[in-house]
């Protein structure tokens, strides 16, 4: 959501920044916000003039009546029906126009920052810096993950990554990982959340796995990106012999409207602060969690169809920072991206560090960092982590809110919008391809990285 008052008194700087976002889209957009702003502020002022002239003609009926002046009466009550009348109609159009004007705010992305390069797609983007390691050279023909793991077999000659068994129960983009690589997957997380809980101060929170719909919307996800999430079905009111309630024109009638399987633990996450107002002392506020989450990939048909890149159930350790404005949100990027990047070089693995153009850039962000992994099958660099600055794009959804510390100039200080961040840290099931595709040997056998080690009782090699 967007600050009405703000667009309202700087137009220009709206249509300036959403055209940056994608061709004509603030040309488009703020004609239509404005136009929708002054109709609604024209029906909230006619329903409130009918308001006050209905209270103030209500008063004065009982004065007609007591003084037996009943002609004046009568005229007091009609006059107090039609403005009633009004305020009925005017309440019915300013309903009208503030579900067509949040359709608008909520179906809109945020504002890149002026910082963020221009483009279309990742073509677009702009890599930071040299990039950190160098990727390996190997005397024999690399394989990529998803033929290493299925060569892999546990005692019973069983893949230790089964694609096949995953989909005759699930269908296609599931895996069932088994043995060295499931242990080795556990591995990966705890290394994360050790690091990210031990070192780098963030909060671990075990949240749900299902949400509302409002709590997608708080996000950003809904209504923009229905068809890429999981939703459960809802439960209808039934008759005393089990037949389904409808209504007139045949809808079934909903109890529950059911929940969303989370697309990551962003959502809960960043939720923890939903309708809350934060002390100063409170803040920044960094939070870690290890989930599953899971994508319907609606607008990935065709990519990445082998292997795990891109999967609708994969495990991913998130962080969520939340924080005062925009300064502080964007010292926050640089350290939670950071944060990211320790973890792939604990791993030694070579990546680089990508700034995201504007068509790029995901929907609520202002501000997004990509880090990619080097995958030595596909001889280039694989996106493994994404972390972006929100600005109060979600907050304003939320309703989240903070208040500053009382001060000798002002002992009373409202409530302001927090900023929010998130980030992975890391993708766990890229992670781990890329752990395999790095480590792997001549034989087919993945030398375990040192630091995943302890957590695996001093396995060494995977073989």
């Amino acid at each position: 959501m967007f600050d009405l008052r703000a667009i309202r008194d700087n137009p220009d700087a709206f249509k300036t920044a959403w055209n940056r976002k994608a061709a004509g889209l603030g040309d488009e957009t703020v004609p239509a916000i404005l136009s929708l702003d002054e109709k609604l502020r024209a029906a909230v002022a006619e329903k409130q003039e009918a308001e006050t002239a209905r209270n103030t003609k209500s008063k004065l009926i009982g004065k007609a009546k007591a003084s037996g002046n009943e002609e004046e009466a009568q005229s007091l009550m009609a006059a107090v029906a039609g403005a009633k009348a009004v305020i009925e109609e005017a309440g019915r159009i300013e309903a009208e126009i503030q579900a067509e004007l949040n359709a608008i705010l909520m179906g809109t992305p945020n504002l890149p920052l002026a910082e963020v390069p221009m483009g279309e797609d990742e073509a677009g983007n702009v890599q930071q810096g040299n990039g950190w390691g160098t990727p390996k050279t190997y005397d024999f023909e690399v394989k990529d993950h998803a033929d290493l793991g299925a060569d892999l077999k546990n005692g019973l000659g069983q893949s230790l990554m089964d694609f096949e068994a995953a989909a005759a129960m699930s269908g296609a983009r599931f895996v069932a990982l088994r043995g060295g690589l499931a242990k080795l997957e556990r591995a990966l997380s705890a290394f994360m959340l050790d690091t990210q809980t031990g070192q780098n101060g963030y909060e671990e929170v075990s949240p749900p796995l299902l949400v509302r719909d409002n709590a997608l919307e708080g996000t950003g996800q809904l209504p923009k990106f229905e068809e890429d999430l999981f939703a459960t079905t809802p439960d209808y009111l039934l008759t005393e012999s089990g037949d389904f309630l409808t209504t007139e024109s045949g809808h079934r009638i909903v109890l529950e409207n059911g929940h969303y399987l989370i697309p990551t633990a962003e959502v809960p996450l960043t939720n923890l602060v939903r309708e809350k107002i934060l002390s100063e002392d409170q803040l920044p506020m960094r939070m870690t969690a290890h989930t599953p989450c899971f994508r319907s990939e609606a607008g990935s048909a065709g990519r990445d169809t082998k292997g795990m890149i891109r999967l609708h159930q994969f495990n991913k350790v998130e962080l969520v920072s939340i924080v005062r404005d925009e300064a502080e949100g964007l010292e926050e990027l640089e350290r939670m991206t950071r944060c990211a990047e320790g973890i792939l070089e604990a791993l030694e693995l070579p990546y680089r560090r990508m700034l995201l153009c504007t068509g790029d850039m995901g929907f609520g962000a202002r501000k997004t960092y990509d880090l990619e992994v080097w995958l030595p099958s596909q001889n280039t660099y694989r996106e493994i982590s994404s972390c972006s600055y929100c600005g109060d794009f979600q907050a304003r959804r939320m309703k989240a809110r903070w208040r500053p510390d009382a001060s000798e100039e002002n002992q009373k200080p409202k409530p302001e919008f927090v900023h929010t961040l998130n980030g992975s840290g890391l993708a766990v099931g890229r992670t781990l391809v890329a752990v395999l595709e790095n480590y792997q040997n001549a034989d087919g056998s993945i030398t375990v990285p040192e630091v995943l080690r302890p957590y695996m009782g001093g396995l060494e090699v995977i073989a």
